[in-house]
């Protein structure tokens, strides 16, 4: 068996390649199988009832838990250097069960900031439906009166969806701990590469594995990842109660995709940089949300919490609407599509994609324009990007 010792000391490039993997038992095989069955054998009904009891390790059905998809928890744990991780079906599957888990009729939950519009739907309209009180808070001051001795979770999500917005994590963390409350955090945009929650003292981080995780646009799913005693809750919900289950050809996917998660994010993120430069500069441009711009009002706490300042933009454009599809539509390397973290760059209109179901009232205050467009990007090289994106900016 291949030992690779204390996480702690190895670097993310080879947490990313290594972490939680060992060659595989029967055939040797360095890629972790994919494990196509739906039950398990247990052998005797004596060793079924103590697998089914929790008294003896040993898979059941995939449902509950599956080889390939154990691997890709590993992984997960690993480069965020947590406990435990539980894999499920999509990102929005592993922020509903973390909820519903962790929450219960009577409890508050605090959302601090602009949130993507998926998480704001199920905190805004679902929760409420089962007695539990969202409350929102816009930022880390008025996070600190907004608690009260019914406040159960503090969530947040940083680099925010989609306006970039900031939080500082070691603040929420210690806010939270204060107040006794679990603190989660949305690390999709800024994966484990860039910053690990877990070590500012934060309680849970959450993925749509979807996105950077997987990176090549191939796969869904979802990640949460922390201590056992949020984990193992989390874990009965989602597979055993809500079926939300990842498919292990899913898992191999994405645990594919973990190998170069460093690569492609690092290689994501200096393109970024540069071309947040430049369309800071255009005039057709009112804005460009990017937290590795100076101008950005979270500038200086993402220095201190994240590596880089990740692969994710938004540009708030002079001409509303009809500048934005002029702009959108005009772009030929980068593909007009609702996610982010591919190899491919990607952009899309917010306002009427992934927060058409937000009020516009809630997204005007949360920054999301008319002329908003998400920008996500790629792989591709920075200068053939900033030349896609002048001649589609051409005439505004």
């Amino acid at each position: 068996m291949k030992k690779l010792g204390n996480h702690a000391s190895l670097g993310m490039r080879t947490l990313a390649v290594h972490g939680g993997q060992r060659p595989d038992e029967l055939s040797g095989a360095i890629s972790t199988p994919i494990t196509a069955t739906s039950s398990f054998s247990y052998g005797d009904f004596d060793s079924g009832a103590r697998r089914f009891s929790g008294e003896e390790p040993g898979y059941m059905y995939s449902r509950f838990a599956n080889p390939t998809v154990t691997a890709f928890e590993k992984r997960m744990a690993a480069l965020e250097d947590a406990e435990a991780a539980v894999a499920c079906a999509s990102g929005m599957a592993a922020i509903s069960a973390t909820l519903f888990a962790l929450l219960k009729s009577g409890d508050e939950i605090i959302h601090v900031g602009v949130l993507y519009g998926g998480t704001e739907g199920v905190i805004r309209n679902l929760l409420p439906r089962y007695g539990i009180t969202p409350v929102f808070a816009a930022d880390v001051q008025a996070l600190k009166s907004a608690f009260t001795p019914r406040t159960k979770m503090v969530f947040v999500e940083t680099p925010a969806n989609p306006v970039m917005a900031i939080v500082d994590l070691a603040e929420i963390a210690r806010l939270s701990r204060e107040a006794g409350a679990i603190s989660v955090v949305d690390n999709t945009f800024a994966t484990p590469y860039l910053t690990r929650p877990l070590e500012k003292g934060i309680d849970i981080v959450l993925h749509s594995a979807t996105k950077y995780i997987s990176g090549h646009g191939d796969a869904t799913g979802g990640v949460v990842v922390g201590n056992r005693q949020w984990i193992d809750p989390i874990r009965t919900l989602c597979l055993k109660q809500f079926g939300g289950c990842l498919s292990p050809f899913e898992a191999a996917l994405l645990t594919r995709g973990l190998k170069t998660l460093p690569l492609r994010v690092e290689a994501s993120s200096n393109s970024a940089q540069k071309i947040a430069e430049y369309l800071s500069g255009h005039p057709a441009v009112s804005t460009v949300f990017y937290p590795g711009l100076k101008t950005h009002p979270g500038y200086d706490v993402a220095r201190q919490q994240m590596k880089l300042f990740g692969g994710i933009m938004a540009v708030d454009l002079k001409g509303g609407i009809p500048a934005a599809r002029h702009f959108l539509d005009k772009l030929t390397l980068v593909t007009q599509a609702v996610s982010l973290g591919d190899t491919d760059s990607l952009a899309c209109h917010p306002a009427t994609t992934t927060h058409s179901a937000v009020s516009a009232k809630i997204r005007l205050e949360s920054g999301i324009t008319d002329g908003l467009v998400r920008i996500s990007i790629g792989i591709e090289d920075t200068e053939d990007l900033i030349a896609d994106f002048q001649q589609a900016l051409a005439g505004l």
